[in-house]
């Protein structure tokens, strides 16, 4: 049977990557499920599988061109076609600008945007053969406006947020769609990969929603494509705020800003 849709998910190991596939899956769409995990990602085909839907695991790394390439190429000779790549792989690390190390700015900056940019830059010929196709890039809401102590990881999430808006522009007419997707803090492994990545982290004190959560906006996104998406809806405001009043956006901010924290759950 021909798939509702053909999708290729970076970061599918874990948290928002793998309850998009998860969730994708169950509405009939083929997985092209990649990370560096390969257990994880065998795992995760076993469970769509056995839920009667498709998957395709693809062991690679967003930071390298030819992975990237691999992932793209490897969907479209199983399925025929790619309509959906979803950029999804991120790293998160916090930390002041005078205190994150050099190695942590340019390894997020690898991961979060250059990953972004390679899986985006493979999919792109594809998506002009076709005639159609969608690039979906999972931001932050940090990638709206910056907060205390995670300056570093905005910035790269700022980045990726240009690289679309850029890509939107550039693919007008085209049928080829750009969305990015802004969550807010998400219950996933992102606390546990910062303290192992540097020792600290800090974990909002503010609103938070499942990965589940966002996953659902993600799937109406792929239905209905739009430029830009807040599974928690509110957060919209933050980046009006941030325009019409940027003084008080910083007070709001430092009400509602990151505690740091030193071990995982704290």
């Amino acid at each position: 049977m021909r798939p509702a849709r053909v999708v290729a998910i970076t970061g599918a190991s874990a948290g928002i990557g793998r309850a998009v596939a998860v969730r994708l899956a169950r509405e009939g769409a083929a997985i092209v499920a990649s990370a560096r995990r390969s257990d994880r990602l065998d795992q995760l085909t076993t469970e769509i599988q056995a839920g009667g839907g498709t998957a395709l695991a693809v062991t690679a790394d967003v930071t390298r061109e030819d992975d990237m390439v691999r992932l793209v190429a490897a969907g479209v000779e199983r399925f025929g076609r790619l309509d959906v790549v979803i950029c999804n792989a991120g790293l998160g690390i916090e930390g002041s600008a005078d205190d994150i190390s050099v190695a942590h700015m340019q390894k997020m900056m690898d991961v979060n945007y250059l990953g972004t940019f390679l899986a985006a830059r493979a999919a792109l010929p594809v998506f002009r053969r076709q005639g159609r196709g969608h690039l979906l890039f999972v931001s932050s809401i940090v990638g709206k406006r910056g907060v205390p102590r995670m300056g570093a990881y905005s910035a790269t999430k700022f980045a990726q947020v240009g690289l679309a808006e850029s890509l939107r522009a550039e693919l007008a007419g085209e049928n080829i769609h750009v969305s990015v997707v802004f969550p807010v803090s998400t219950d996933s492994e992102f606390t546990d990969v910062m303290l192992r990545e540097s020792g600290s982290a800090s974990r909002s004190r503010g609103p938070r929603q499942t990965v589940e959560r966002v996953a659902e906006a993600i799937a109406r996104c792929v239905a209905h494509p739009v430029p830009e998406v807040y599974p928690y809806r509110l957060s919209r405001g933050l980046g009006i705020l941030n325009a019409l009043a940027p003084a008080l956006c910083d007070r709001v901010i430092s009400r509602f800003g990151r505690r740091r924290i030193t071990t995982p759950g704290t």
